[in-house]
């Protein structure tokens, strides 16, 4: 099985490291092929603008979907996005590796997702949820909260964690084609 994970973290000693390397070590060990993208080695820039594109369909207005679909088809994102785009195409699951901030994502990764996944290469077309590009594969979020489990459960002081997630679950990861693992 060929496995993405993608992970941030500013610490490399914190517990969100250890579980990336965890993860990277056990299921190599099992045969499996891992690739990784470790955004804060990286120094992965999560602002979209132009320099997402080596082509350019409208000089005077940027708008970033358009953009994205003139890319797609003439092959015009940076390398850096392409090669993103390429990780998350090539694999069967894909793992995002990180602490929870302020009920979402980092910035950084959720940079990464508004930069990565592109229109007219991982969605649109009528390409969304059952019919999404990215159909057949599966993903999982692995994450640490900074609170305890009774925090997180129906009822909780924060609420359930299902429900907190549920923007990231099926705003992105469903909308894309995934099949989201618990």
């Amino acid at each position: 099985m060929n496995v993405l994970i993608v992970y941030w973290h500013p610490e490399p000693q914190s517990f969100n490291a250890a579980m990336f390397r965890t993860a990277r070590e056990t299921l190599g060990a099992l045969g499996h092929e891992v690739r990784t993208s470790d955004l804060h080695a990286m120094r992965f820039d999560p602002v979209s603008g132009r320099h997402n594109f080596t082509t350019v369909k409208d000089p005077a207005y940027f708008k970033q979907q358009l953009e994205e679909m003139y890319a797609s088809e003439h092959g015009g994102f940076a390398t850096d996005i392409a090669a993103e785009i390429e990780k998350v195409e090539w694999s069967d699951v894909m793992i995002w590796q990180f602490p929870l901030w302020w009920f979402g994502l980092p910035g950084v990764l959720k940079g990464w997702a508004d930069r990565v996944f592109a229109m007219g290469r991982t969605y649109g077309g009528g390409h969304i949820y059952g019919t999404g590009m990215f159909r057949g594969k599966r993903a999982i979020l692995s994450l640490t909260t900074g609170g305890p489990e009774e925090s997180y459960l129906k009822g909780g002081f924060n609420g359930d964690l299902m429900g907190v997630l549920r923007p990231i679950h099926r705003g992105i990861l469903e909308f894309l084609g995934f099949d989201v693992l618990a």
